[in-house]
């Protein structure tokens, strides 16, 4: 549904006015896009953000140097615009790339609504309201989306549910509309689509829900498929023999599309990579390697036929897949003028390859790596060599852990049904896009090294979802953080040189990095998950700028010029793994007269705890409340489906962000525990979200049916 905004309403902190509001006769931009030629896709961006990745390539480099390093620091804010509360709940993460095309932002939130908006004035020209029907979605790892595609007049966006949409650009009016997966199969969408050459290419979530992964092309005229690509082959394909021959194990075997892809429009080729195999910690009924997935894959972008592929990570059982955009750029090797794309993994590897061939242009040896006959493992990882990007053992743990770290905690110890494992990293670098500098072949790369945990291996489990089962999850054991374990966690930002797999600098961050943008100016700009954007200097990585906002800056900035002014643009939002939930659009320039909101104002909000910073007893408001009530089951299991399944999972056992519920677990420890939020780790403060009532009646829901079956 579209329309135009009629409420006004302004919102003032901290002497910040934020802007709220639209009106159906806000100015228009200058013009629609137009059908992007090649040439336009591929060219570095300036004026506009016309593709998720700012070009084809996915480099994400600016060619602007308006704002450099020698007055970032006067940065301030133009305006900061409120979302209408869309995207703002428990289970939500604000993570979308912006787009800028002449005088408007096109912006796409954590509930699938659109909102394009005037860059002078922060008004909304129109809003598209997404109305998800959530109880018949599965989401994976929190309702959220990338972002959306643009061109040839048109919005494109992708929805949880698996539509895939055109918007009119001017209007927001639908196009077209097309039901691309069946969200009951366990199908959704949350990547920015890429329009290219009249096409709409998307790729589809679901691998923790027995799907078998796929991308699409579809026309962008009309919506009609023109074609598709299964991740997991079938039989007579290329791959399909790297799966049990005795079993369906591949018809729900995974590998799922998190990322827009890149294309090189000269060899007429597209890139992705793929996500983990199905299920995710049960390797003991899918023997083999399980192409296509946590792989890296080249297709015919015209046909979408097979051209080559790399697989990362052989028979993953530890969530080992690569969910970082893929990188396209040119490089001498050897004085020779070659192509590469790189990729980065979450078993934190860098691949840097040829994209004519697939072979790698940096060594790649096949590595022993320890076996689990249960589990059916590999005999070999392919690791790169060079320079790592995060550390892969763990050196020394807490003194009360108990018994002595099993290989060192190695990346790559396997675990089974009965043997648990520990090991670095749990999840080295994920979905924040990566950035590449042009000029210096350096490739800028968030990453962090906790600890994993990982148990499953059923040779007798169910291969496909469980019948009669109320959800398609399709995992088969238990992972999660391994924090407890008492050993260093680090998060960085790294700078490796493509050319040689070697770090040219490496910062280590006093908060995680959500992404990173680069430009002709010196810099890289990434969000943090405590709400600021910063601003470092990309040939040393000292931090230059920091503003902070009022919720967690967990998405990639924008940058573009309009009316000879260079800006900055991204949404403050938060989400599942850390910072304050919020709806705040925010502008920067050089001219701006905002300033910077007081730190830890893009924390989650506060417990309340006692009224005491020394000893801040986050009980205290127990005092108050009557443990004895009678809970109200039903809406505690609304919760608990809606919010907390996505990282716990249904059965309470753990998750890709969660860890498993303890059998002992008490109704006063889950409430404390869901109100207040664990520091230092994914897990969130529920108690701006939810009162106390409603936490006891999960707590008391996941006390009665979930422990239990523990």
């Amino acid at each position: 549904m579209t329309r135009s905004i009629r409420r006004f309403g302004v919102c003032a902190f901290g002497g910040i006015l934020s802007i709220g509001f639209g009106a159906s006769g806000a100015e228009q931009g200058d013009g629609k896009a137009p059908a992007f030629s090649a040439a336009d896709l591929a060219a570095l961006p300036a004026r506009n953000w016309i593709t998720n990745g700012g070009n084809l390539y996915n480099q994400r480099y600016s060619r602007l140097d308006q704002i450099n390093r020698g007055n970032v620091q006067d940065v301030k804010a133009v305006w900061r615009v409120g979302l209408n509360g869309s995207g703002v709940g428990p289970g939500y993460s604000q993570q979308a790339q912006l787009l800028f095309y002449e005088g408007v932002l096109y912006a796409v939130t954590g509930d699938d609504d659109v909102f394009a908006v005037d860059v002078k004035t922060g008004k909304f020209l129109w809003t598209y309201e997404a109305d998800v029907d959530f109880k018949t979605s599965v989401v994976c790892c929190g309702r959220l989306s990338r972002g959306v595609g643009l061109g040839d007049g048109k919005i494109f966006l992708g929805r949880l549910d698996g539509r895939l949409i055109a918007l009119d650009q001017r209007s927001g009016e639908v196009v077209w509309d097309v039901q691309a997966a069946d969200p009951k199969q366990g199908y959704g969408i949350t990547a920015a689509p890429l329009y290219y050459d009249g096409k709409v290419i998307t790729g589809f979530t679901g691998g923790e829900y027995a799907v078998r992964g796929r991308i699409s092309a579809y026309d962008a005229a009309t919506g009609k498929q023109l074609w598709n690509f299964y991740t997991i082959p079938g039989p007579g394909e290329i791959g399909h023999a790297t799966w049990p021959q005795n079993n369906d194990a591949w018809k729900y075997g995974g590998a799922p599309v998190w990322q827009t892809p890149s294309v090189d429009p000269e060899l007429g080729m597209l890139y992705f990579s793929t996500g983990n195999a199905g299920p995710d910690l049960n390797g003991a009924i899918r023997a083999g390697d399980n192409l296509f997935a946590a792989s890296l894959v080249a297709l015919d972008a015209d046909t979408g036929a097979y051209r080559w592929h790399f697989q990362v990570v052989r028979h993953d059982i530890w969530d080992y897949d690569a969910p970082n955009p893929t990188v396209l750029f040119d490089a001498e090797y050897d004085g020779i003028p070659r192509k590469g794309i790189a990729v980065v993994s979450k078993a934190g590897y860098l691949y840097i390859l040829d994209r004519v061939t697939g072979v790698p242009l940096t060594p790649v040896v096949e590595t022993p790596v320890p076996q689990d006959r249960a589990q059916a493992t590999a005999a070999t990882q392919p690791i790169p060599q060079g320079d790592q990007v995060i550390r892969h053992d763990i050196e020394v743990v807490g003194e009360n852990f108990e018994g002595v770290l099993r290989n060192a905690g190695r990346t790559f110890t396997p675990f089974n049904a009965e043997l648990e494992a520990i090991y670095r990293p749990f999840s080295g670098v994920t979905w924040h896009p990566s950035s590449y500098n042009v000029e210096s072949n350096l490739m800028y790369i968030c990453a962090g090294d906790g600890p994993g945990r990982g148990k499953g291996g059923d040779p007798n489990a169910t291969i496909g979802p469980e019948p009669n089962a109320e959800t398609r999850r399709y995992v088969q054991g238990t992972f999660g953080s391994a924090r407890d374990i008492g050993t260093d966690i680090r998060s960085t930002l790294v700078a490796m040189n493509v050319t040689n797999h070697k770090v040219a600098w490496r910062r280590l961050l006093d908060n995680r990095c959500a992404g990173s943008i680069t430009t002709a100016g010196g810099l890289i700009f990434a969000g943090r998950f405590n709400g600021q954007l910063t601003a470092l200097d990309s040939a040393t990585g000292q931090r230059l700028w920091s503003f902070q906002t009022d919720g967690g800056f967990t998405t990639t900035a924008t940058t573009f010029e309009h009316d000879g002014v260079q800006y900055l643009a991204g949404i403050a939002g938060g989400g599942v793994t850390g910072g304050r939930l919020n709806d705040g659009l925010w502008l920067f320039a050089l001219n701006g007269t905002i300033e910077s909101l007081p730190p830890g104002s893009g924390d989650p909000p506060p417990d309340d705890g006692d009224g005491n910073d020394e000893t801040n007893d986050r009980r205290a408001f127990l005092s108050e409340f009557d443990l004895s009530r009678t809970p109200n089951l039903a809406r505690g299991e609304e919760i608990y489906t809606t919010v907390c399944t996505a990282c716990h999972g249904p059965m309470g056992e753990g998750g890709h962000l969660g860890v498993p519920f303890k059998k002992e677990l008490a109704v006063v420890d889950i409430v404390v525990t869901a109100r207040s939020g664990v520091d230092g780790t994914s897990m969130p403060a529920f108690g701006g979200s939810f009162g106390v009532e409603e936490l006891h009646d999960v707590a008391s829901y996941i006390s009665r049916q979930i422990l239990p079956l523990r």
